[in-house]
């Protein structure tokens, strides 16, 4: 080690790796070597010599070269002792000075934990009974120049962890078995498939037209062409184009790409496998269903009973299979089906605290009965079947009652694993719900599907009847994989970019920032609105007299009032001042572009701290560029929760309830996907707030909901109806 190294503070041990790097250099030594000559493995190793008795040393004395990192190192005179890890297993590297070349000596003394090495020598077990490699030569493969955390598992921030997969592979052999058991099961479902006759096709990633789900899309740019092209929601209709071909099954395992939120079992990548077989039905998918899950469980070594997130999961054949109308039956003690009276099934949704719309049908209360009450109860596989036409556009509707669909979903431990049909062949019928869609998309509808003229000529050219369906990989993969969440069996999630400090890449003194180093909180000495509460009252009172501009600007200073608590407690009323008159000006002065700026003349006529204007103009930076963007926590929250908290308010009047406390995250998506729904409140806003808030969009509607229970007046609503 160079003198430069010494000098180097301790603390740094970033730099200090780097110091010995370039002392590597110096000496002539390349610390990232072209090749290596690796001839055998951990695990090969441990099994040839499983007989060696303690003390032993290998009387062929055969030479062995392995390579991996170090994981562990320590000295003890004129012995050190290195554990190295391979990809197969870990292993103890044994240093004696006397057997070595000063060189080798040295070299042992200056590699660090997470070196990536190469060791050359002969086995023995030493007397502790540790089998060991007897190292003759070792060389540097690369050299690592970040320390590895020491308890990098115990990380409370999970997403550092799917952020740095590749730390994460490294310090925990649980993950690292996840991914190896996702490529084996990934790799028996193709098997599978291919034993019963499937053949697997290849369909494009990048599509003209939007079709085969109801999901937004990424879009692209073709330059070439100057044609706007879709990142595939499905791989549905270039499917069945084979099956108009004459290939009578495919199959396809693939990436598909939703432009939606992300929660425990979403992504906006994800792989699924979608599958068709010409003159099957239901039944033949049900068929399918059972044959794959078993070869997944033979996989990990399974038989008919797993354990996911603590429940015995029983994958027996035959599996259940049952109307949906049966199952809600049964859930809320009454007999009910598709002609129930729609003002009976009203009656129990409201009895069960559920909301509906007066458009809606029979079929679609039963629908909601069974979405909000029945699907979580259900553990074992299930198949769920009959769902009503207005949740299932695109399926066959049954010979016997039209009103319901040949299809069926797979549910287990509460989730949908598959969606199955009859598929539907009539050219006809498909060119008029293609028609439908384009309709909805015309009035809004930005997850409705396109007219996908070549789909409706090959249907003109015939596509024999067939069963259809397709599953969520990631999601069998969790189930087996006993993971919680998808992230978890996702090599790389899409995250949100990482906020950092960028300095030089080549210093030896600075380090790049890491995330998480910046300040959550706008802190410091308690700020003065230089207006009292009542007094800010009085004035919005003075210029709002819409009741409802009221009581919003009172949940927005509960709001405020309740994350200043969290995160910058010496500031809680000025927080609550700022979410009181964040809507000042509007009732009076409703113009897009101007609002806030006539707030800020309103707050200066009454001597309020201009700091509290400034933090009011932020929210409405969007359609003002003049105006002041959203910098401190404070801002960022308000952001969040002025657009939101509206939605919310809307939602929860539609309860049977009204009421905020029986609220949940779940009936907060549905809202948020209608468009149709208190269409005045901007999603986009909403959108940015998350991503102001560095929150997933599940995580921040989470976050309000429980505010606003907190500040719920008399545990009631925001206000009557």
């Amino acid at each position: 080690m160079t003198n430069e190294t010494a000098a180097i503070s301790t603390n740094d041990e970033r730099a200090m790796r780097r110091a010995k790097r370039q002392s590597l250099i110096d000496e002539g030594v390349n610390p990232y070597p072209i090749a290596s000559h690796v001839n055998a493995h951990v695990a090969d190793l441990s099994s040839a010599y499983a007989g060696l008795e303690a003390g032993g040393v290998d009387d062929r004395a055969a030479a062995y070269t392995l390579a991996g990192r170090i994981r562990a190192k320590r000295g003890h005179g004129k012995l050190m002792f290195i554990d190295l890890e391979d990809c197969s297993g870990r292993i103890q590297l044994f240093f004696r000075i006397n057997n070595l070349t000063e060189d080798v000596w040295e070299l042992a003394h200056q590699v660090d934990v997470g070196d990536i090495v190469e060791a050359e020598g002969t086995v023995m077990r030493t007397k502790r009974g540790e089998l060991s490699l007897m190292v003759a030569e070792l060389r540097v493969l690369s050299k690592s120049l970040r320390p590895l955390p020491e308890k990098f598992h115990g990380l409370s921030d999970r997403e550092v962890r799917y952020r740095q997969r590749y730390v994460d592979l490294i310090m925990n052999p649980e993950v690292k078995d996840t991914f190896v058991k996702r490529s084996r099961i990934t790799s028996a479902i193709r098997r599978f498939m291919e034993d019963q006759g499937y053949l697997e096709v290849e369909t494009p990633i990048l599509q003209e037209t939007l079709g085969g789900a109801n999901a937004r899309p990424f879009t692209t740019h073709f330059n070439v062409l100057d044609q706007d092209c879709y990142l595939r929601i499905a791989t549905e209709l270039h499917l069945k184009r084979c099956l108009v071909g004459g290939l009578e099954r495919v199959f396809e395992v693939g990436r598909q790409f939703r432009n939606e939120g992300m929660d425990l079992t979403h992504n906006p990548e994800f792989t699924s496998m979608e599958a068709y077989c010409a003159y099957g039905d239901l039944n033949t998918m049900k068929e399918l269903s059972e044959g794959l899950f078993h070869a997944c469980a033979a996989v990990v070594g399974k038989g008919d009973a797993i354990v996911y997130q603590g429940q015995t999961v029983d994958i027996s054949s035959p599996w259940r299979s049952i109307p949906m109308h049966e199952l809600v039956s049964e859930v809320v003690g009454e007999r009910v089906s598709i002609d129930t009276p729609v003002e009976r099934l009203r009656e129990i949704l409201q009895a069960n605290e559920l909301e509906w719309e007066p458009g809606w049908g029979a079929g679609k209360l039963i629908f909601e009965l069974y979405d909000e009450l029945c699907e979580k109860t259900i553990v074992n596989p299930t198949f769920v079947c009959d769902y009503p036409v207005e949740v299932s556009p695109l399926a066959k509707r049954k010979d016997d009652d039209p009103r319901l669909t040949d299809r069926f979903e797979l549910v287990v431990c509460g989730k949908e694993y598959a969606n199955a049909f009859s598929e539907l062949n009539d050219p006809v019928d498909q060119e008029g719900r293609f028609a439908a869609q384009v309709e909805a998309k015309a009035a809004g509808d930005d997850e409705a599907m396109e007219y996908d003229y070549d789909y409706v000529r090959a249907l003109e050219y015939g596509m024999p009847p067939a069963g259809g369906i397709g599953y969520g990989i990631d999601r069998i993969i969790m189930l087996f994989c006993d993971q919680p969440a998808i992230r978890d069996v996702i090599l790389f999630p899409h995250l949100r970019p990482e906020r950092r400090e960028r300095t030089s890449s080549v210093s030896t003194a600075q380090p790049v920032e890491e995330p998480g180093a910046e300040e959550n909180a706008q802190r410091g000495e308690a700020l003065d609105p230089g207006i009292t509460r009542d007094a800010a009252f009085g004035l919005l009172k003075k210029h709002n007299q819409d009741e409802f501009h009221i009581r919003h600007a009172e949940t927005l200073e509960g709001l405020m009032r309740y994350y200043a608590e969290k995160y910058d407690p010496e500031n809680v009323d000025f927080w609550g001042i700022v979410g009181l008159l964040h809507d000042l000006d509007w009732e009076e002065w409703p113009d897009p572009v101007q609002h806030t700026v006539k707030t800020a003349e309103l707050l200066e006529e009454v001597g309020a701290n201009p700091a509290v204007a400034k933090a009011i103009q932020t929210h409405n930076s969007d359609h003002n560029e003049d105006l002041p963007k959203p910098e401190h926590k404070m801002e960022r929250v308000l952001w969040a929760c002025d657009e939101l908290s509206g939605l919310i308010q809307a939602a929860i009047l539609m309860r049977p309830s009204k009421s905020v406390m029986d609220f949940n995250v779940k009936s907060l998506r549905k809202k948020y996907k209608d468009k149709r729904f208190a269409a005045g409140c901007d999603r986009a806003q909403i959108a940015k707030g998350a991503e102001l808030n560095d929150m997933e969009l599940g995580d921040l509607f989470a976050s309000v909901i429980e505010a606003m229970k907190a500040i719920a007046p008399d545990r009631d609503t925001f206000g009557k109806e």
